[in-house]
């Protein structure tokens, strides 16, 4: 029997600004990662984000992103190595600290929108990611795209990782995941979502890479807290999942 992870990023409100259905989300997925104050969040909500991960028995992971609240993070940008590491470390150091608060301690790390994307293809930006997440600690787990230039660094580096998909996105013929500008990026039907990740969990996801047809399995599925209809997504997911054998325990445990 296998098991799988369903992460779901969260806290991503700020100020009066709500964005995402957290509480409602929380109960059907397995570990969260908490956005730390750049490219959404704040203090407050990242205080309050990780008492509702604790009140729900699941893991807490942080979310560090792009310094870009208002593309949301999602804007490419260029930054020197040791630019992207301290970025990172910065984000991570935060969430941990209203993490011991509430006795409890980060268990993974995953980047946030461009940062993510970018670094699953620039091997330079990976290892940088890396880097900052092991000067941190080498327990902690590194999620990435499954395939991904950010996986094999985190491996590099002796972290353990945990590769990630999304039932809620559609994927280029590559792997890579089509650019959310494009015509059907979003699957908001919870069915068709469901019937994503079920086959993602089962089959794992196949890239070409220097033209040969690789396959790698998955860890965790993602539930994107801001797609329409999330809530509905992760119970159907959810559901699907246990209705196939999937223990729902996940990497992170």
């Amino acid at each position: 029997m296998r098991t799988i992870d369903i992460n779901c990023d969260m806290g991503e409100s700020f100020g009066v600004y709500r964005l995402g259905e957290d509480e409602a989300v929380v109960p059907f997925i397995t570990s969260a990662n908490i956005a730390c104050g750049l490219h959404a969040g704040d203090p407050f909500v990242m205080q309050a984000t990780v008492r509702l991960a604790v009140k729900h028995g699941i893991r807490i992971g942080a979310h560090p992103g792009y310094p870009d609240l208002q593309g949301f993070g999602r804007r490419e940008m260029r930054l020197a190595p040791e630019e992207a590491e301290a970025l990172v470390l910065y984000q991570v150091a935060a969430l941990q600290g209203f993490a011991r608060a509430e006795g409890q301690e980060i268990t993974h790390v995953k980047p946030h929108g461009a940062l993510y994307n970018q670094s699953a293809k620039d091997a330079v930006l990976a290892a940088a990611i890396a880097r900052a997440v092991r000067r941190f600690s080498r327990e902690v787990i590194l999620v990435g795209l499954a395939g991904s230039l950010l996986i094999e660094a985190g491996l590099e580096v002796g972290l353990s990782v945990s590769r990630e998909a999304f039932p809620d996105r559609t994927y280029e013929p590559d792997g890579n995941l089509r650019p959310r500008s494009a015509p059907g990026a979003v699957i908001s039907d919870p069915q068709k979502a469901a019937a994503n990740g079920l086959r993602l969990a089962r089959e794992g996801i196949e890239f070409m890479k220097d033209g040969k047809k690789e396959t790698y399995p998955v860890d965790t599925l993602c539930v994107h807290g801001d797609t329409p209809g999330a809530v509905e997504i992760a119970r159907t997911l959810r559901r699907s999942l246990e209705s196939a054998g999937f223990t729902l325990h996940g990497k992170n445990a």
